[in-house]
């Protein structure tokens, strides 16, 4: 992840970054994000949407999902990149969302954003957003069952809109993320991962 690592400018050395995008394409509908902690981990996230939307929805369902994940994590200090100039600019508050559909979403972000010290939107060229729009892609083009996953990257299926407020829980009662989370705080691997995994 040489490419993100390049861009991080020494002032963000205690940022937690995030890149994102959305795709809505005849398959289907996706997200992709990558996540980049302050000691350079790197995160990649795909999502399908299991609801129909427009391609502008489907950006701010990458941006949304994201910014939840970091809220989770405790970040406080975030940095948030996108190729969509509409999603950027309406939520730097620099154009004016008028599509009825748009607006839970921004009203959504902007509560998210509450519960961080600083956040910012950057709008960035869609070259410079090439991982995500590639895995915002592949996750479109799946068609999968509500409750599955594909084996080797794992993807999860939303029913409902981001901008709901609603994780949904896995069985055990912990959210998807949970091992993520731990292993990125605690360096602690799930119970029962063998070595090899």
């Amino acid at each position: 992840m040489t490419l993100f690592k390049e861009e991080v400018e020494d002032e963000d050395k205690d940022r937690w970054i995030v890149w994102f995008d959305g795709a809505s394409n005849t398959l289907g509908h996706g997200v992709g994000a990558v996540l980049l902690t302050p000691d350079d981990q790197c995160i990649l996230f795909t999502t399908r949407l299991g609801f129909d939307c427009m391609n502008n929805m489907a950006e701010y369902e990458a941006c949304t999902l994201r910014i939840q994940a970091t809220i989770d994590f405790k970040v406080k200090l975030l940095k948030v990149y996108g190729d969509s100039a509409l999603v950027i600019y309406q939520l730097r508050g620099e154009w004016e969302t008028r599509d009825h559909k748009l607006i839970p979403y921004q009203a959504s972000i902007k509560k998210l954003t509450e519960f961080f010290d600083d956040i910012s939107f950057h709008h960035i060229p869609r070259e410079e957003n090439q991982i995500v729009d590639a895995l915002a892609t592949l996750a479109s083009m799946f068609q999968l069952t509500p409750h599955g996953n594909f084996l080797y990257i794992e993807f999860k299926c939303r029913r409902k809109p981001a901008y709901c407020g609603v994780i949904e829980e896995e069985q055990d009662g912990k959210p998807w993320y949970f091992n993520i989370k731990r292993y990125i705080e605690d360096k602690e691997y799930p119970q029962g991962a063998s070595d090899n995994d």
